[in-house]
C-alpha cells in the first residue's frame, strides 16, 4: 500500500518530493500505528495541512471499515450455518499462517543481534506467564535503552510550521476528550471499548500486526468478550478488506455493541495513530537522532517478535488440525513468503475450505 501511496502522492499528484515522502515513511515506521494509514495522513499533511491529513486518513480507511461492517453483520447471522462454518474452519488455519509469516517477517528485520533474540524470547515467555503485553512492551523499551548499543543513522528532518498546526491539533484532542466524556456518561460500555482501542493503538509499534497480541490479550483473555477462534475469524475477515489489519477492531466492536460499537472501536483504534503523525512530524529529525529513542525502539520491535510468536502458538492451539488443514497452512505460508497478495490468498483459501471442510 505504501508503494501505491508513493506513486499517487509523488509521481502523479506531485504533492511532495521523493525524499520528503521517504522521511514520512520513516516517521510512520517509528511511531505506533498502521504504517500505510499514517503514510497516507502524512501525504495529506504535506498537501493541505491538518485538514488534508484528516481527509487522507479518513478516505484511506473508510472503504475497509464499510467492508468490515458488512462482513461483521453477515458473520453475526451466518456463523452457525454449515457453509459459513466450513469457510471459517479453513480461514482459521490461514490466520495461523498469516501471523506466523508476520512473526518471520518481523524477526528477519528486527532480530539482528543475540540481545534482540533474548528480548524476543523473554517477551514471549512473559506473555505466556500472563504478564500484560503492555507491561512487556514498556519493559522491552527500558531493556533496549540499557542493553542495546550503537548510534542511529542520521535521518532526514521533517519540517513544518508548528504554530500553524497547533490550533487544529488541540481542537482534535479536545474533541477526543469530550467524546470520551460523553460516552462515559451515556454509554459506559462504549467508553470501555473506546479506551481499550486507544490503548492498543498507542502501543502498536511496528505496524498493524503489532496490535494483534495486545487486542487478543485484552479482548479474549482479560475481558472475555469472545473466544480465540471468533477473534481469528475477525482477523480473517479483516484480511479480505483492502485496509490495515487493525480494522479487526470494527469486528470486535460490532460483536460486542453492534453498529455503534463498530463505529466507536474504529475511530478509537485509528485516533492515536493520526494524532501522533501530526504531533511528531515537526520534531521527527531530532527524535530519530536520539540514541535512547533508537535503542528503545529496537527493544520494542524485538519484543513484538516474541509477542507474535506467542500469538501464533495460541492460535495454532485453538485450531483443530488434520492433514488437509496442515497442508492448507503450509501452502498459505509458502504463498505469503513468495509475496503473493493476501487478496488472492484469503479468497482462494475460503473456496478450498468450502470444498474440503
Amino acid at each position: 500500500m505504501v508503494a501505491h501511496i508513493r506513486d499517487l502522492a509523488v509521481t502523479r499528484k506531485g504533492w511532495l518530493d521523493k525524499e520528503t515522502f521517504e522521511g514520512g515513511v520513516a516517521l510512520a515506521q517509528s511511531i505506533p500505528g498502521a504504517t500505510a494509514m499514517q503514510t497516507a495522513a502524512y501525504a495529506g499533511l504535506q498537501a493541505r495541512g491538518v485538514r488534508g491529513a484528516l481527509a487522507s486518513y479518513v478516505g484511506f480507511g473508510l472503504p475497509a471499515f464499510l467492508l468490515m461492517l458488512g462482513f461483521s453483520a453477515l458473520y453475526s447471522v451466518s456463523k452457525d450455518l454449515r457453509w459459513a462454518a466450513s469457510i471459517f474452519s479453513g480461514l482459521q488455519v490461514i490466520v495461523v499462517a498469516i501471523v506466523a509469516n508476520a512473526t518471520y517477517t518481523f524477526g528477519r528485520s528486527s532480530l539482528k543481534r543475540y540481545r534482540h533474540v533474548f528480548l524476543a524470547a523473554a517477551s514471549a515467555l512473559a506473555l505466556g506467564l500472563h504478564v500484560s503485553p503492555f507491561y512487556v512492551i514498556l519493559g522491552a523499551a527500558g531493556a533496549g535503552i540499557l542493553l542495546l548499543k550503537g548510534e542511529p543513522q542520521a535521518q532526514p528532518a521533517i519540517g513544518h510550521e508548528t504554530l500553524r498546526m497547533a490550533l487544529p491539533v488541540f481542537g482534535l484532542l479536545a474533541g477526543v476528550v469530550l467524546g470520551l466524556f460523553a460516552l462515559y456518561l451515556v454509554r459506559p460500555g462504549l467508553f470501555s471499548l473506546a479506551l481499550l482501542m486507544l490503548k492498543v493503538d498507542l502501543f502498536a509499534f511496528g505496524g498493524g500486526f503489532a496490535s494483534l497480541p495486545l487486542m487478543l490479550h485484552e479482548v479474549v483473555h482479560v475481558r472475555g468478550w469472545m473466544d480465540a477462534r471468533t477473534f481469528m475469524d475477525g482477523i480473517a475477515l479483516g484480511q479480505v478488506t483492502p485496509g490495515p489489519i487493525v480494522i479487526t477492531a470494527a469486528f470486535v466492536g460490532y460483536a460486542t455493541h453492534g453498529l455503534s460499537g463498530s463505529i466507536v472501536a474504529t475511530i478509537a483504534i485509528f485516533t492515536p495513530s493520526f494524532l501522533l503523525v501530526i504531533l511528531t512530524a515537526p520534531f521527527f529529525g531530532r527524535l530519530r537522532a536520539s540514541s535512547a529513542f533508537a535503542r528503545a525502539t529496537q527493544g520494542v520491535l524485538a519484543s513484538f517478535v516474541g509477542l507474535l510468536l506467542f500469538v501464533t502458538i495460541r492460535f495454532a492451539a485453538a485450531t483443530p488440525w488434520d492433514f488437509l488443514r496442515v497442508l492448507l497452512a503450509l501452502a498459505t505460508l509458502a504463498a505469503l513468503i513468495k509475496k503473493i497478495d493476501l487478496l488472492y490468498v484469503v479468497p482462494c483459501g475460503a473456496a478450498l475450505s468450502l470444498l474440503f471442510f
